[in-house]
């Protein structure tokens, strides 16, 4: 087993897995940025070290500086989190190259499944149901055309490297397939310097359902239940849960040996989440694959029981997994809301500044909260805006919104504005209550409804 792990991250998931690292013995390197000297993680780890000024580019996506942290110190592996350069194939590859272990998939799988074409490209090859759409690049607007004509208008240009929403743009009709590709390429470029598009058919009236998976360096593999992730904004999750509504034990079988299939014919090591589209059928299609542990995976570890980070870092060590797929469990209900410094009355515009108190409620039975804040910490305006991950388990999904609903009531954060509110009142819409939501739920139904009730709220105050 390592004696050392540095972790290349910030925030809650930083803090989760320097915690992990200290219930196994094993001592941790936090990284951290000028801005973030006095952070959480920083505090917790057993050595910390800075690693560049408050932008990203200068610190948490550093590559050198960072692996000269990992060389000086003396770490024997980094895990990566998520975000930053947790997907990262060629900081991956300069990892491996000093002799430290990478906890996570091998730099060539990285950059396999960090293409978005290709990814799909593989999996379709594995016998993967893959969603309609170009069969590769498209290279210019003429072979978008030509896809659009073939699987039918709306289709979804994507960018081959994306990620967060970045590089996509719907198209509706013919057109405006010139204009849409134009920004999506450049937008691409900006983002991940790479413009390279592919197209997929856009489906409708679907749910977002993913699932995790775990595989050793023996090959051995295990999935978990699956998670839905429908509700969403701008293609940013903002509940999660599992089990998924709607979704039998005779899916979930069939949905696992899917993801299963297709990371034994990758040969992929250590965890992962495969994306898929559940249409109306309940029929899945492959989106994509995230390439390491992901925000939401603690709903996972409340209806399992399981340590995800800790069977992360055994994996990486060359242990073999120590259950077989017949010993994963499936107990009640969980459930994540993610809390963001942002303004929702304000196009959730983000939230700075100081936090002069917070309150995170706990007590009782099911309760977690995974966050890396406390009173008097600032949220800089450099990094993502989650601040806290709030999370329930419950026998059934009526007692798990009850126990969220009264969390949220509890939660108080005072110095900065969080999407808090907005969440509660998420849970008590009927569709949300009933489990009878799709990806555009929110966009489309919900926050309209709700963004005219602030707004004749605000006319009344006047």
């Amino acid at each position: 087993m390592f004696k050392k792990v540095l972790v290349a991250n910030r925030g809650e998931i930083a803090v989760r897995i320097i915690r992990t690292l200290r219930e196994m013995g094993i001592q941790s390197v936090a990284i951290y940025s000028t801005a973030d000297a006095d952070s959480l993680h920083v505090k917790l780890a057993d050595e910390a070290v800075a690693v560049g000024g408050p932008r990203s580019q200068d610190s948490y996506l550093n590559m050198n500086n960072i692996l000269s942290a990992a060389l000086l110190t003396g770490a024997q592996a980094i895990h990566p989190g998520y975000g930053f350069l947790s997907e990262n194939a060629m900081f991956a590859e300069m990892v491996e190259a000093v002799g430290i272990k990478w906890i996570g998939p091998r730099p060539e799988i990285l950059s396999l499944m960090g293409n978005k074409a290709n990814a799909r490209e593989a999996m379709r090859k594995a016998g993967v149901p893959v969603i309609p759409g170009s069969a590769g690049f498209v290279e210019n607007v003429e072979e978008v055309r030509t896809v659009a004509n073939d699987v039918g208008y709306p289709v979804l240009l994507k960018a081959a490297a994306g990620g967060g929403g970045k590089g996509m743009r719907f198209v509706y009709r013919d057109e405006e397939l010139a204009d849409k590709f134009a920004d999506a390429q450049h937008e691409a470029q900006a983002a991940f310097g790479d413009h390279r598009m592919y197209v997929e058919k856009v489906m409708t009236q679907v749910r977002h359902i993913e699932m995790q998976v775990m595989r050793d360096q023996e090959g051995h593999a295990i999935y978990f239940p699956e998670r839905n992730c429908s509700l969403q904004r701008h293609n940013q999750k903002l509940i999660e849960e599992s089990p998924a509504v709607g979704v039998t034990t005779d899916m979930r079988a069939e949905l696992g040996a899917i993801a299963l299939k297709a990371i034994d014919a990758i040969d992929y090591e250590n965890t992962g989440t495969i994306e898929f589209l559940e249409d109306q059928q309940g029929h899945f299609y492959f989106m994509e694959m995230n390439t390491r542990i992901q925000v939401e995976h603690p709903v996972t570890e409340m209806v399992t029981g399981l340590n995800l980070i800790r069977m992360q870092i055994t994996v990486a060590a060359g242990k073999p997994l120590a259950l077989t797929q017949a010993e994963v469990p499936l107990i009640g209900h969980a459930m994540e809301v993610r809390v963001n410094a942002e303004q929702p009355a304000k196009n959730f515009m983000p939230s700075t500044g100081t936090i002069n108190f917070v309150f995170m409620p706990t007590g009782g039975p099911g309760v977690r909260i995974d966050s890396g804040v406390y009173a008097g910490d600032k949220i800089q305006p450099y990094y993502d805006a989650m601040i806290a991950k709030v999370l329930v388990h419950a026998r059934t999904r009526s007692a798990a919104l009850a126990k969220m609903r009264r969390l949220l009531d509890e939660l108080e954060i005072d110095g900065v504005e969080t999407n808090a509110a907005f969440q509660r009142e998420l849970l008590d819409d009927v569709q949300v209550i009933a489990g009878n939501f799709d990806t555009q739920y929110v966009e489309k139904v919900y926050l309209p409804k709700w963004q005219a009730k602030v707004n004749g709220q605000d006319k009344e105050v006047d």
